[in-house]
């Protein structure tokens, strides 16, 4: 018997049993190959000993992981959830696991886990960049020579794929569906500056101001430190304390409109009377909100699975003939009452 609280391995098996290390591999990999009595005493040795075959050290040798990882911004966030939903259906078809993590928005949090990436080797990664897409972190994971495929941001350069959403259209068509609807007082709810998807949604609310002919000060900035319920109620507040309150307020996606349109319902504000609300993820809860959110509709799923069969291509048995390419799907304003058009 092995020594307690040490790991058991093949040669305790092939010890316990009275064969030889390949018979015992042969029993675990190729048990069609040995008699069946030789078969059976390795057999009992397993079970005996409670050996398990270690998959990480099999994957190894064969110079091939079965996990794929996903690195996304806040598994808090449903629309995460659904993107990894799509990236899980995809690589499960394919036969292979995706072990999913949470950078939380920070950098830092991501080098940590792309480190654990290398290190552990996984088949690829998808990720949801905290850092600049083509900032350090992701410039010092590929050296590692592991395929990455960037989720909801559009790779920099030709040395990858990526699929994402237009989110300047998506800013364009939120902020004029305000407008279309009167408004000329309105906020922008945005998040930490440090996120392209904040940022393109930002250029994309300023360039329907001006395809309207207003002025950039119709759209007043509340930058957020997180794109989160907590944040949002407190943007809310602050709405709630300027000395001359928008008409209508844009966030930068439906958690911060969720926790905006906490504030203004608990200050009995009415929504949209007196200021009208559009998110951005069209998340599940959107429509169930105590005033059913607007919201610009990302393809979440469909992104989710999409990118892993980007990456499945470029590990796959035909890997050399794969060419990086940018898939950019387009958003989809659905309205509901928290926008309807004042009459």
């Amino acid at each position: 018997m092995a020594e307690k609280g040490r790991t058991v391995g093949i040669k305790d098996v092939a010890r316990e049993a009275g064969v030889s290390v390949g018979t015992v591999s042969n029993v675990i990999n190729r048990p069609d190959a040995v008699p069946e009595a030789t078969r059976v005493r390795v057999q009992r040795a397993i079970a005996r000993l409670g050996y398990v075959r270690s998959e990480s050290a099999r994957q190894l040798r064969a110079g091939r992981s079965r996990i794929v990882a996903l690195l996304v911004l806040d598994m808090g966030n449903p629309f995460f959830v659904d993107v990894a939903r799509g990236a899980e259906r995809a690589a499960r078809e394919a036969g292979l696991g995706v072990m999913v993590c949470n950078s939380a928005q920070n950098p830092a949090e991501e080098a940590a886990y792309l480190s654990l990436f290398a290190e552990q080797r996984v088949r690829g990664v998808l990720v949801t960049p905290a850092d600049d897409a083509d900032g350090g972190n992701l410039a010092a994971f590929r050296r590692h020579r592991i395929p990455v495929v960037l989720v909801d941001r559009v790779a920099p350069g030709a040395d990858g794929c990526s699929v994402s959403v237009d989110d300047v259209a998506g800013g364009r068509t939120a902020v004029g569906h305000l407008v279309a609807a009167g408004h000329r007082r309105i906020a922008y709810v945005s998040g930490p500056g440090h996120l392209q998807q904040v940022r393109d949604r930002r250029e994309g609310a300023f360039a329907a101001l001006t395809e309207a002919g207003l002025p950039p000060a119709t759209l007043r900035e509340l930058p957020t430190e997180r794109l989160d319920v907590a944040s949002g109620r407190d943007a809310g507040h602050r709405l709630l304390g300027l000395p001359e309150r928008p008409t209508a307020v844009f966030c930068a996606n439906d958690l911060l409109a969720l926790g905006v349109l906490q504030a203004l319902y608990a200050a009995g504000v009415d929504v949209p009377g007196e200021m009208a609300i559009v998110g951005y993820d069209d998340i599940e809860f959107a429509a169930a909100a105590a005033v059913p959110l607007t919201s610009v509709r990302q393809p979440a799923a469909n992104m989710g699975a999409l990118a892993a069969g980007m990456l499945l291509e470029e590990t796959g048995p035909q890997a050399r003939e794969h060419r990086h390419r940018r898939v950019v799907l387009q958003p989809e304003l659905v309205v509901r009452d928290s926008s309807l058009i004042r009459r």
